[in-house]
C-alpha cells in the first residue's frame, strides 16, 4: 500500500455527530500535513520575484497547492450527506467555517452552551453511593465538553473541584493529600488514584466488619441450638445426691 493511501486512511471522518471531537482530530491532522495555516488564514503565497530560480518556482507551486490539498483532506473526511452541504465552496476556510457554524453554532450559541456546562461543573458533587471512578468519569465528561467549547480549564482547578466535592468519608484522606502533595502539580489521574485506593481500603474494612459480625452471630446461634437432653444430662449428673454409706 502506498504512503498516500496510508495518509488518506488516517483522515478522521465526520458523519454529523460529535463535531467537537472530529474538529480537534481534523485540526491536528491538517497541522501534521503542514496545511492548517491555509485553513486559518485563507491567504495565497506572495508572487514570485523577477527571475526566480527553479527551486523558488517549485516552492511557490507547492505553496499554491496547499489550499487544494487542505480542501481535499476536508472533503475526504466528510460523509456524503455532509459533503453535499459544502461542495460548492472553493476554499478550505470557507468549508471549515461553514461546518463550524452549522454543527457547533455561532459564538453566541457556544457561549450559552459553555455557561451551562460551567454551572453544571460548579454544582457537581459525588453521591454517597457513587464510586470514585464513576464520579470522576462524570466530572471529566463535563470538563472535556467545556474544553471543546474553548474553555481552558486548567488541571489544578479540576483537582480542587474533585477534592471539594467528595463525601465526608474522604475528609481524612483529603487532609493528608493537602499536607503531602503540591496541589499545583498534582495531576487529575494521581488524585483519582489516591482516592480510589482509599475507597478500596474502606470497602475491605467494611467487609471484615460484616464478616466478623456474621461469625459472632453464627456462634451465638450454635450455643442456643445445643440439644436440650445434653443439658439435662449434665444437670442431672451435677445435682445427683451422694449415696449414704450404711
Amino acid at each position: 500500500m502506498s504512503s498516500s493511501s496510508n495518509i488518506a486512511s488516517a483522515i478522521p471522518m465526520f458523519s454529523g455527530e460529535l463535531y467537537h471531537i472530529w474538529a480537534v482530530k481534523m485540526r491536528f491532522y491538517l497541522r501534521s500535513q503542514g496545511l492548517w495555516n491555509v485553513v486559518v488564514t485563507d491567504s495565497d503565497p506572495p508572487p514570485l520575484n523577477a527571475n526566480p530560480t527553479i527551486a523558488q518556482m517549485k516552492a511557490h507551486e507547492e505553496e499554491k497547492l496547499k489550499k487544494d490539498k487542505a480542501i481535499t483532506c476536508l472533503h475526504s473526511g466528510l460523509a456524503n450527506h455532509i459533503f453535499t452541504k459544502i461542495m460548492n465552496l472553493e476554499t478550505p476556510k470557507q468549508v471549515w467555517d461553514k461546518l463550524q457554524i452549522e454543527f457547533e453554532g455561532s459564538n453566541r450559541v457556544k457561549a450559552v452552551k459553555l455557561l451551562a456546562f460551567k454551572r453544571k461543573f460548579e454544582l457537581m458533587k459525588m453521591k454517597d453511593n457513587e464510586s470514585v471512578k464513576d464520579y470522576s468519569g462524570r466530572l471529566m465528561d463535563v470538563v472535556n465538553q467545556m474544553r471543546l467549547l474553548g474553555n481552558t480549564l486548567e488541571d489544578h482547578k479540576v483537582v480542587e473541584k474533585l477534592m471539594m466535592s467528595v463525601p465526608q468519608k474522604f475528609e481524612a484522606k483529603i487532609s493528608a493529600i493537602e499536607e503531602s502533595c503540591d496541589l499545583q502539580n498534582l495531576t487529575i489521574a494521581e488524585l483519582i488514584s489516591k482516592l480510589d485506593v482509599q475507597e478500596q481500603r474502606v470497602h475491605i474494612r467494611d467487609d471484615e466488619t460484616v464478616e466478623g459480625a456474621f461469625q459472632a452471630n453464627n456462634k451465638g446461634r450454635s450455643a442456643r441450638n445445643v440439644p436440650r437432653n445434653k443439658l439435662v444430662k449434665k444437670t442431672n449428673f451435677l445435682t445427683m445426691p451422694l449415696l449414704q454409706k450404711n
